[in-house]
């Protein structure tokens, strides 16, 4: 099966989101490519609605073009809760027949490193606290950084996103991200084989 996993920043690329996505199918993806949501060689879809669902079924014609059988596409909400309308009408878009989970991680990616302590301690090698509410907190890059600054292990934000991936709960992920984490996974879960 050959999987494209679009998403927004590098943290995601290099490794965090695809493990997540793994794990969630309970199977290692075969061929993976991975791009950036904004890579300006993809058009923007033309017609009604808002720039992110445009968007969305941009590459969802990209991915046909390529011959891809599974699109993963990943953005940040970043405060603008109409992105998650917007992707919920892309996964429902049936000009494009094409297996696909979108997700909007609210309010970024980076919350859903912060939801399992256990896998944020682990990972850092340092004790932390169970934190507020992951999709709540105003500047989750920052709150990640300053655990890794904080740790005792040598690896960059990157990395470190990695293996909490490898780690978190994924139950915990999903009742304590429950607007971004939650319906992701239901999507990854609902993909074929």
């Amino acid at each position: 099966m050959r999987a494209l996993i679009v998403s927004e920043g590098k943290h995601e690329q290099t490794g965090a989101l695809q493990t997540l996505v793994e794990r969630l199918r309970g199977t290692t993806l075969e061929s993976i490519e991975h791009a950036n949501v904004s890579d300006p060689s993809i058009h923007v879809f033309h017609g009604k609605g808002k720039g992110f669902l445009k968007r969305a079924v941009g590459w969802l014609i990209e991915a046909r073009k390529r011959e891809i059988d599974v699109l993963v596409l990943v953005i940040d909400e970043d405060g603008d809760q109409t992105r998650i309308a917007q992707f919920n009408e892309a996964q429902a878009y049936e000009q494009v027949a094409l297996p696909r989970a979108f997700g909007v991680a609210v309010r970024m990616f980076d919350a859903w490193m912060l939801a399992d302590e256990t896998a944020i301690s682990g990972t850092t090698g340092t004790t932390i606290a169970r934190q507020p509410d992951p999709e709540t907190i105003h500047d989750p890059k920052t709150a990640c950084r300053e655990f890794l600054e904080a740790g005792t292990e040598t690896q960059t934000q990157s990395e470190m996103y990695a293996a909490i991936s490898e780690s978190a709960r994924l139950d915990v992920l999903e009742e304590r991200c429950p607007a971004g984490f939650a319906p992701f996974a239901d999507r990854i879960r609902a993909l074929p084989t």
